[in-house]
């Protein structure tokens, strides 16, 4: 691996390659951005947001891959992607990005990734005055592993209100019973071929991924996105992306187990779900009726010809629909 020119931010050591691509990424994205940078416990959490703060549409709330940035969600931008909402594209803390970890705060369990995120969400509240309101939510692989944490986590927080409060005062407080049924800050979850949350991960694709885990370096990078997407062409500015976040200061990500979702059925929360077809991370077709199952109400699609890393680059015009309805109206999405 060639030496990398380093920038230091803060506490943490970005690479000049990486800061580089990265600001060439964003700098294609074909609407104002704003770069925020949000005071959390575990960290300064950079967000690069767009779209109108009047909106009368819930903010989308975008959380990227493992390895990824939130420079990822370009081409749904330049897909109409925020035009009738506000768009938050956050940099997940620890992963690759401009986010900054707290000094002895790391983010080691899913309880601080549910709290970071609760965190997250207060600060960009106080920053557009939206007065805690909800949002959607949406997450691609490792990221949509956090957004279904996170509701379920707010669900099951607000069954176990739910049912204290009825105890208490089963006759006395309908209204007040109906307001402890609401999800918290999440009306809507946006699953992009989540990870390690309806089926595992092939033994296949861990075991070619090694490498590139262990001692990451480009050609790794290069070589692993290759065998996954099947040699279809990428975006160049991505892929320079990727490739320059093997130098970027290694973090081991938080690992556990899957959401459990079960209280998510009882609640007002729309989930939409779609699987890359051709992913290669586990059985698309098996983890569809699996999250089937887990979410009866739940929208699910499988999208055809789509590699699991591909996304959301690939099919932006589908997936831009999907996360934002109101600034794509005439189109659902994926069936």
């Amino acid at each position: 691996m060639s030496r990398t020119t380093r920038r230091t931010t803060s506490r943490i050591t970005i690479p000049t390659s990486f800061r580089t691509a990265y600001d060439q990424a964003l700098a294609q994205w074909p609407v104002p951005v704003e770069a925020v940078d949000v005071p959390t416990p575990y960290g300064v959490t950079r967000v690069n947001s767009l779209g109108p703060t009047d909106a009368a549409a819930s903010p989308l709330v975008l959380l990227p891959g493992g390895g990824a940035s939130s420079a990822v969600w370009g081409a749904c931008v330049a897909a109409g992607l925020g035009r009738g909402r506000r768009v938050h594209a956050v940099d997940l803390v620890g992963e690759p990005g401009l986010s900054v970890p707290a000094p002895g705060r790391a983010v080691r369990s899913v309880g601080d990734l549910t709290a970071w995120l609760d965190a997250l969400l207060d600060g960009l509240d106080e920053r557009d005055g939206l007065g805690g309101g909800p949002v959607t939510l949406a997450g691609h692989s490792y990221g949509a592993w956090i957004a279904a944490h996170t509701a379920a986590h707010a669900a099951a927080h607000a069954a176990a209100h739910t049912a204290a409060h009825a105890a208490a005062h089963a006759a006395a407080h309908a209204a007040a019973h109906a307001a402890a049924r609401r999800p918290g800050r999440v009306d809507r979850l946006v699953l992009l071929d989540p990870t390690q949350v309806f089926a595992g991960l092939r033994p296949r694709y861990v075991l070619r991924a090694l490498p590139m885990l262990v001692r990451p370096t480009p050609a790794r990078v290069r070589s692993f996105l290759a065998w996954e997407n099947g040699g279809a062409a990428l975006d160049p500015a991505w892929t320079q992306a990727q490739e320059a976040a093997a130098a970027f200061p290694t973090v081991r990500p938080v690992t556990g187990p899957r959401p459990d979702l079960a209280h998510l059925g009882g609640l007002p929360v729309e989930v939409e779900v779609l699987f890359a077809g051709r992913a290669r991370c586990h059985d698309p077709g098996r983890a569809a009726a699996a999250a089937r199952r887990a979410l009866p109400g739940a929208r699910v699609a499988v999208l055809p010809g789509v590699s699991h890393h591909a996304l959301p680059l690939a099919a932006a015009d589908e997936v831009a629909r999907l996360l934002d309805p109101v600034s794509r109206p005439g189109a659902s999405g994926p069936s």
